[in-house]
């Protein structure tokens, strides 16, 4: 059953358009009439406090995760979209099963720094905490994944609109 499970991850820096390439992806694969869920991992672990042992909420992610995702397969899904961030290799297989198993693509999606922080700009508050931490952790999580390259792929998008880059992203998984 785990066997036929296909998914994706999209991986990338905050602000490198991954739940935006996600839900293009979503919508060029439901046109088609290709079953399929896109889950934004932000979502998953958004809670307060987070546990000062785990300061992203990471485990909790993954449970809800399980949790999700089973209940997606329930239903006949076979196709997942994940829009989040892996900063470790030994990640890639606790995503793995916590889908449920099947195959998963990892994509880092590759914006440039300044396409990066327009878009964190235009997305928070001017002169805020919440921006500063986030064209901070934009260059901080860059420079790791880079490093730790976790990906199957590196897909650079350019000046390239969302539906374009889903469209490659579709070309590189072959769905």
């Amino acid at each position: 059953m785990a066997m036929d499970l296909e998914s994706v991850f999209l991986n990338g820096t905050v602000g490198a358009g991954k739940t935006t390439t996600g839900e293009a992806l979503h919508w060029l694969l439901a046109d088609d009439g290709i079953s399929n869920a896109v889950i934004d991992l932000d979502e998953l672990r958004r809670s307060w406090p987070a546990p000062a042992t785990d300061r992203f909420n990471h485990e909790l992610e993954l449970r809800n995760l399980q949790a999700v995702a089973g209940n997606y397969r329930d239903v006949g899904v076979r196709r997942f979209i994940l829009a989040g961030v892996i900063e470790q290799p030994s990640e890639v297989d606790r995503y793995r099963a916590a889908l449920g198993g099947g195959k998963l693509t990892v994509i880092r999606l590759d914006a440039s720094i300044e396409a990066i922080h327009e878009r964190l700009r235009n997305r928070h508050e001017p002169n805020g905490q919440e921006l500063t931490w986030h064209l901070d952790r934009s260059v901080e999580l860059g420079e790791i994944l880079s490093e730790t390259q976790v990906e199957t792929h590196v897909l650079p998008t350019g000046p390239r609109t969302p539906q374009q880059v889903a469209q490659a992203v579709r070309a590189l998984i072959g769905w």
